[in-house]
This record gives C-alpha cells, structure tokens and sequence, in this order.
C-alpha cells in the first residue's frame, strides 16, 4: 500500500495505514455488508482453529450455498455457547435459513435446540474428512493464506475487524474471475469497483 501511494506521490508512514485501517475497517465493512443482495437459504457452518497473540482461537464461518461468505466470529471456545452466539449473530442479519449444514462436532446440534427459531429448520450433520462440507471448508484458504503472510495474528478485536472486511472484499470480488466468460467478468468488475467506490465515500 505504501508503495502504490508513493507511486502517487504521497508519503505515507506505515503507522499512518495502521490508524487508518483502525478506524476505517469496520466502518467498509458494514458498508459493503449493506450492498450485498439477499443471500441463500442453505448455511454452511464451520470452525477452525486459529492462534492470535500465541493462544488458540476458534474461527467461526457460515457460507451460503454459492460459496458466499455471510458472516464470520472469532472466538476463544469451541462449545455451545460458542456456537449459539455464532447463530445469534447469523439471524441477526438474515432469515431463517431452509437447511443448516455443519460438520458433526455436537455443539451445532445442542445449539439449534436452543434457539426456538431453528427448530424447523433442517440440520445436515456432514463428514468433514469426505469434503462434503467443502464450501465452507474451501472458505477458509484465503484466512490460512493471511495468517501465513502476516507471521500470526497479534490481536483478537484487530483480526476480527480484518477478517471481517477481508470476507465482504471477497464477496464483492467473487464474480470477477476468470471462471466466467470475459465480458461477464468485466461487467462484474465494473460493478465491484462501482460499490467499492460507493462504501469508501459513505465510509469516508
């Protein structure tokens, strides 16, 4: 980032892109959040195990049935208040859903039958080792590809923030590529850049 600025001619100090990344983080996010269209009625539900600050954290991810990240949760347990917060959070934001898949870890059941809201809503407990529950699992490359690049994740509340409007970045960018014929794809990326556009000035 600081090279493309100075390419631009502006002189900006890595500390400077840290403060801006503070404040303006949640700010796109919940901006590009606003912009994306109604989602799909199958949740994909899955955990992985991250380290922030040298202590194991559970990454919480829920994709729809296109591969579109609907919401993530960083957590420090992996039990059923954990994942009732998750679901929480997930229907605080969007519909009932029609089906839930989750992989067999018990909480996702023990959870559903707290919340009086899902219990006609149809649970799919999948093999995760038989990549039946491969959306999601496929969802959380980009997050092992981050955490590489970045030596580890320094701080809970940062790396919520980070992750979170990493996801909405790739939603908004998940028709651009080169898996659809050329034109669409340009027609895709205009209308990225055009809601980009839009969540940076209302965020500004």
């Amino acid at each position: 980032m600081q090279e493309l600025l100075h390419e631009r001619g502006l002189q900006v100090s890595h500390e400077t892109l840290r403060q801006w990344n503070i404040k303006f983080a949640p700010l796109l996010t919940e901006e590009l959040r606003h912009r994306e269209p109604r989602r799909g009625s199958r949740w994909f539900l899955d955990e992985v195990c991250v380290e922030v600050g040298g202590a194991r954290h559970w990454l919480w991810r829920a994709v729809d049935e296109d591969g579109t990240v609907l919401d993530i949760l960083l957590q420090q347990h992996r039990d059923t208040q954990a994942a009732r917060s998750f679901f929480t959070q997930l229907l605080s934001e969007y519909e009932v859903p029609e089906v839930i898949h989750t992989d067999k870890l018990c909480n996702y059941g023990a959870a559903i039958r707290e919340l009086p809201v899902l219990h006609d809503v149809e649970h799919v407990q999948v093999v995760a080792a038989a990549r039946c529950n491969n959306l999601v699992e496929q969802s959380h490359r980009p997050t092992r590809q981050q955490e590489r690049s970045q030596l580890g994740f320094k701080r809970r509340r940062r790396t919520q923030e980070f992750l979170a409007l990493h996801a909405r970045v790739s939603n908004l960018y998940r028709r651009t590529r080169t898996t659809v014929p050329a034109d669409l794809r340009r027609r895709n990326q205009t209308e990225a850049l055009r809601l980009w556009k839009e969540a940076l000035q209302q965020a500004a």
